[in-house]
């Protein structure tokens, strides 16, 4: 019988987090204040507890991971590495398919990995209530279920276009008890300003943000927590990678190419960046991020200083963009709706060491149907992009007549997105490439420093 499926004991699960951060070739590039000089950790401090303050700014290698965060991701970690034997055949390739299957998470996607830690250092902190966004809805889903694991209220501003979507997701988060609003909302000053000049405004990731931090800094009780971007969110993520290693370990592979989708980064930097520790040290790996064709940011953005949120009310990071007033249309991958990128994935592929590649919204789907047909599972729209890089990447194998480890990871199940395949099936959902000068005039607004 064929191994298909690859398992870690509990006592398998890493101990630490892994920190890009030490094995990058150049340092960072700082975070700047509004006036163009370099910020301390003393500006995160209104939103942030000091403890996820100073995972941001490390450069230790290995970070303890607490106890108490180590027992309730045990509840679903470490996750399985599958062999996708069917796959494999159905392509006619020669290449080796893997993929780490974060669907198992009870939320159903690899977001609780960084919102347990951040609902245990915020509790840690004595802080009551979490304001965040989130596109999907799986970040506001995992962010509310670890609020309840640790007593705290959560808020949650969900882009509307995802709102009106993805009503189940809705319902999970108030199944553990956030309050869910649609972005943007009546609720803050920024969203009266967008709604006034804009009724029918879909929303954004970058303003979702905006809501959220403007909540949070009008509150000494209240802090924000973010899915995706930040370097604490990617460490924290660092777990999907370390175990795929030791389970590549256990069957004596290793990966050739390693693929995740790309929004934020989160779910690229977990998975890859530990990949990533090992080629600094000199083992050969292609590094792949896959992102939407109409969000293009790695592809086609602009590598230069931008706000995180569309109101300008975070610091500057250094990072590919597409300008922080920029709305992406309302494709149904809506974590992968970001204008930006995380600054260190941003710098590593400025840098040449990570791939980057645009995939449209019909490929991935595609990609996705014949996945689910083959191994069964129904990937995320997010997911879906993986798995069309994963696929490429081994139909070239087929081209080349060449056999490669492919892994990459399944992010998150669809379940709860099946409206979205009812649209593939029906012929409602359609490609879009965003107009280059559209682009452009959103880049002129970044802001000069």
């Amino acid at each position: 019988m064929k191994q298909t499926k690859i398992l870690l004991d509990e006592s398998e699960m890493p101990k630490e987090w892994y920190n890009i951060v030490a094995d990058m070739p150049t340092p960072p590039q700082p975070v700047l204040g509004p006036d163009g000089n370099p910020i301390g950790p003393d500006a995160l401090s209104a939103i942030f507890p000091d403890a996820l303050i100073e995972q941001e700014v490390s450069s230790e290698r290995w970070i303890p991971i607490p106890e108490k965060v180590r027992e309730i991701l045990a509840l679903w970690r470490p996750s399985p590495l599958m062999r996708a034997h069917r796959l494999e055949e159905a392509l006619g390739t020669p290449a080796k398919i893997y993929y780490k299957y974060e669907g198992v998470s009870p939320a159903g996607s690899h977001k609780p990995n960084t919102a347990v830690p951040q609902a245990y250092y915020n509790q840690q902190a004595g802080i009551k209530r979490l304001t965040t966004e989130t596109g999907a809805g799986q970040w506001g889903c995992s962010i509310a279920l670890a609020g309840q694991m640790f007593g705290i209220d959560v808020r949650v501003f969900m882009v509307k276009v995802s709102y009106q979507q993805k009503p189940f997701r809705r319902s999970m988060m108030q199944t553990w008890g956030a309050e869910v609003f649609a972005s943007p909302s009546e609720l803050t000053g920024v969203g009266r300003k967008m709604l006034a000049e804009d009724p029918d405004n879909p929303g954004s990731l970058g303003l979702a943000i905006s809501e959220a931090v403007e909540e949070a800094m009008g509150d000494a009780g209240t802090n924000y927590a973010l899915g995706s971007v930040l370097n604490h969110v990617g460490l924290h993520q660092s777990v999907i990678g370390l175990e795929a290693i030791k389970q590549f370990e256990k069957v004596g592979d290793y990966p050739d190419v390693v693929v995740a989708c790309c929004g934020g980064g989160s779910n690229f930097a977990g998975t890859a960046f530990p990949f990533l520790g090992e080629k600094a040290a000199g083992r050969k790996v292609k590094l792949l991020a896959v992102e939407p064709s109409s969000c293009p940011t790695l592809t086609r953005g602009h590598y230069a200083y931008d706000f995180g949120d569309s109101s300008g009310l975070t610091p500057l990071m250094k990072m590919y963009t597409l300008g922080h007033d920029f709305t992406p249309p309302g494709i149904h991958a809506g974590g992968l709706r970001y204008h930006g990128d995380s600054a260190l994935v941003s710098q590593l592929v400025h840098e040449k060491l990570i791939e980057a590649r645009a995939i449209p919204q019909l490929s991935t789907f595609e990609a996705g149907v014949q996945f689910a047909k083959s191994e069964g599972i129904v990937p995320a729209p997010e997911s879906n992009h993986a798995v069309s890089g994963a696929i490429e990447e081994a139909l070239r194998c087929k081209e080349e007549g060449k056999e490669k480890t492919i892994f990459f990871t399944l992010s998150g199940h669809g379940h709860f997105d099946m409206t979205a395949y009812d649209k593939y099936f029906s012929g409602e959902l359609t490609n879009f490439d965003y107009p280059e000068e559209a682009i452009n005039e959103a880049l002129s607004h970044l802001p000069k420093v």
